[in-house]
């Protein structure tokens, strides 16, 4: 319950989310301590809800060509949000920065350091990303969301504390469904790519049901995500082969599609497997690729080694692929079961609190 006078906390995050979702999940634990959240973030998260006092956008860029006038352009964005910051901070004065990844905390970050103020870094993945290395000599603490990290500086280790990934209250909710056996006869399968990624899974995916024996896909209900220009192609698709499927540009309600569902096949972003191993539910995981630090590859084997996902890579991604598994899965119940009960076992539910507690030590609340 918030007070007057109550301690700011400044949480920095990318418009992304995953990046906002764990900011989310942190902002929410914060007010049960009493505690006042604003938000720097970028303009992409101008759409998103967030539970904060105030939102501020602040200039940023991401370092990605090596073109010369783009790399001093990114500097000077880079620059001008780290002026933007140094000024916010000044003004609101919190006790502590929290940054999420992504080059949009970087301001903020620094900023925060440059005037003396603690900070938190958050680290959802399991490879440090470029922009948290930057910013890891800087910070106080670094909470990470596995266990493992790579790309880690031995010179860190002692500002690591491992607290897993805040999930939102839907997930928490949604964690106590257990996993449902297949009692109904129908087998639901949750397919959905992630902002980056839909399009691979609109292509193979509905490829793959037309390899399964008409037998297996009447058993099947998949619920989708596609987006707005694959939606028509996607349905047609499973129209034509009689297929039970809910087609949707996006699911406001995805964790209780995630604990609906007896298969998940998506990306492996780290919110996402954060909120599968929460909610324990076996998927098949396909890293986006292309990616320089890998972080998806290292997300998606982390729950592969628990044994609660099957990680295919991209390049192996193919319809004859996909419907084997789907077979093999589906045709063996207790193997599902397991997963899911693998999945669960490397879930954090309390991820989020765990996270309040270090930022308010932090912060000396």
């Amino acid at each position: 319950m918030i007070t007057s006078g109550a301690p700011l906390v400044l949480l920095a995050a990318g418009g992304t989310g995953g990046h906002l979702f764990p900011a989310e999940a942190l902002a929410t634990a914060l007010d049960k301590h009493g505690v006042v959240v604003d938000l720097a973030t970028d303009h992409r998260a101008a759409h998103f809800k967030f539970p904060a006092r105030s939102v501020h956008l602040v200039p940023s860029a991401t370092l990605r060509a090596r073109n010369p006038f783009a790399l001093a352009r990114t500097g000077s964005l880079l620059a001008i949000g780290t002026a933007k910051a140094w000024s916010l901070i000044g003004t609101i004065k919190p006790r502590v920065v929290v940054g999420f990844g992504g080059y949009p905390t970087v301001p903020p970050l620094l900023a925060a350091n440059w005037r003396g103020v603690p900070t938190v870094l958050h680290e959802q993945n399991g490879v440090m990303g470029r922009a948290n290395r930057l910013l890891a000599p800087r910070v106080t603490k670094i909470a990470t969301g596995f266990h493992t990290l790579k790309n880690l500086d031995p010179h860190w280790q002692d500002k690591i504390v491992f607290t897993g990934n805040p999930v939102r209250a839907q997930v928490i909710a949604a964690a106590a469904s257990p996993f449902s056996a297949l009692t109904d006869g129908k087998i639901r399968l949750l397919v959905f790519g992630g902002s980056q990624g839909a399009r691979v899974m609109a292509e193979i995916v509905p490829q793959a049901m037309e390899c399964l024996t008409s037998n297996l896909l009447g058993q099947l209900s998949i619920m989708q995500q596609a987006r707005a220009e694959d939606i028509d192609n996607v349905r047609a698709i499973y129209a034509r082969m009689g297929v039970t499927a809910e087609i949707a540009p996006f699911f406001n309600d995805l964790p209780a599609r995630m604990a609906a569902a007896h298969l998940v096949i998506s990306r492996s972003g780290a919110s996402t497997v954060a909120e599968l191993s929460a909610i324990g539910r076996p998927a098949i995981l396909v890293p986006l690729p292309h990616a320089l630090d890998q972080d998806q590859l290292a997300n998606a084997r982390v729950l592969e080694a628990a044994g609660g996902a099957i990680c295919i890579e991209q390049r192996d991604f193919t319809p004859k692929r996909v419907a084997a598994e789907i077979a093999a899965l589906t045709g063996d119940t207790a193997r599902l079961a397991g997963m899911a009960r693998a999945a669960k076992s490397v879930g954090t539910i309390d991820a989020a609190e765990r996270l309040a507690k270090l930022v308010l030590n932090v912060a000396g609340i």
